[in-house]
């Protein structure tokens, strides 16, 4: 089969482009479709890929902030032709499995999230610097993106999902069933030391919404050492709210993350997240989370086994749970034995298997391992759709 790969935009590096990289090492030849692309933000071995960009690509302001090209992302994924492929497999948080294909091609998208900031505008905008004129104009433009999403949901053949939490969601907002696969950890990249520091450690893009204030808030009353990786807008205002014994590090490369991952008491985790990578990558590492009871956390953190939770996104609530909270009481070889159903083979025969199926039920023709899958076999989680009669697509 011809395969292409769809991707939100390249502009960033967090756990969406460890699933495509993972996507892509199953489909080594597929070209990836995205919007922006920003070689400078992507690591080296994207070099080596067939990236094909949309118009949007010729402004250098979206591929420094993508979010002021909110109205383009509809026409630039509707402008692409998949007319050539057989299979298309979108990695979406947003806007990728919005893309239009034919009936002779089936197409299998991987969810990270329904749209955060149209199903969730509230809570993604807290923190946000929004002026008067935004607050006033913004409903209205997410009005237009949500029925845009809401139309465009329609268009995959059949969706996999990153947790049971987003499957909840797309099953809301789309009305649609998912089968769930977990996103993969490279678990040959994390080990488990012999010994562990005396410091917390926070891994995260620093966004408002990532709740990092309420750390921040957190660990200057407690005084404890806290080492934070990430860059982001929200980083200076951090900083500057921050007492000595908060050291922000921004990026840091791989051998650096799993260095400190080994070596940390706990990872906090503050945010109500569709999955979260790092609290995986951390247990891959032996380490223990602490992290607020909600979203993908509950599914990968087992209470009292391989971290604990707090219950409210207070600093309050965070410091009771780190002073509760005792390092010597974890087992790092039991958490990192927890860790390894999340593993990149685990993900990639998950993954190959829920393609092969929805292939052979929209196409009726044999899956690439030699076995014929029935939608039985999935119960609800392979579901075609009609061709659409239009396309509602923004074109402003």
């Amino acid at each position: 089969m011809k395969v292409a790969l769809v991707h939100d935009y390249l502009t960033q590096y967090g756990g969406a482009e460890k699933v495509l990289e993972a996507l892509h090492a199953l489909y080594p030849t597929a070209p990836v479709y995205t919007s922006l692309y920003s070689r400078a933000a992507m690591p080296p071995h994207f070099r080596d890929w067939t990236i094909r960009t949309s118009f949007m690509q010729r402004a250098s302001l979206f591929r420094r902030r993508h979010q002021f090209g909110l109205l383009l992302y509809p026409t630039a994924f509707e402008g692409f032709d998949f007319s050539g492929y057989d299979l298309v497999i979108s990695s979406s948080s947003a806007w990728a499995k919005g893309v239009i294909t034919g009936p002779r091609t089936t197409h299998v998208s991987y969810c990270h999230a329904p749209m955060r900031f149209v199903w969730q505008y509230d809570d993604y905008l807290r923190g946000e610097s929004v002026g008067p004129l935004g607050r006033l104009v913004l409903p209205f433009v997410m009005g237009y993106v949500r029925l845009w999403d809401e139309v465009s949901a329609r268009r995959p053949d059949a969706y996999a999902a990153n947790s049971q939490e987003v499957a909840r969601r797309i099953k809301k907002y789309y009305r649609r069933p998912a089968q769930v696969i977990n996103p993969p950890v490279d678990l040959a990249n994390y080990a488990v030391a012999p010994t562990y520091g005396d410091y917390f450690l926070v891994v995260s893009r620093l966004v408002p919404y990532k709740r990092l204030d309420v750390v921040i808030d957190a660990f200057n009353q407690l005084g404890l050492p806290l080492k934070v990786v990430g860059q982001g807008r929200q980083r200076a205002a951090l900083e500057a709210a921050a007492g000595p014994n908060i050291h922000f590090l921004g990026a840091v490369n791989q051998n650096e993350l799993r260095r400190l991952y080994a070596g940390c008491q706990a990872l906090i985790w503050p945010e109500a997240a569709d999955f979260g990578i790092a609290p995986v990558e951390v247990q891959a590492s032996g380490r223990p989370v602490i992290a607020y009871a909600a979203g993908g956390a509950l599914e990968t953190v087992v209470a009292g086994e391989t971290g604990c939770f707090f219950h409210q996104q207070t600093p309050e609530a965070l410091i009771a749970a780190v002073q509760s909270f005792d390092a010597a009481r974890f087992d790092p070889a039991h958490i990192r034995r927890h860790a390894e159903g999340y593993g990149v083979p685990v993900f990639q025969r998950r993954m190959t298997e829920f393609v092969d199926a929805t292939v052979a039920d929209t196409q009726g023709r044999p899956p690439s391992n030699g076995r014929r899958h029935h939608s039985a076999d999935l119960e609800d989680a392979v579901h075609t759709v009609p061709a659409e009669p239009g396309s509602l697509g923004l074109h402003l």
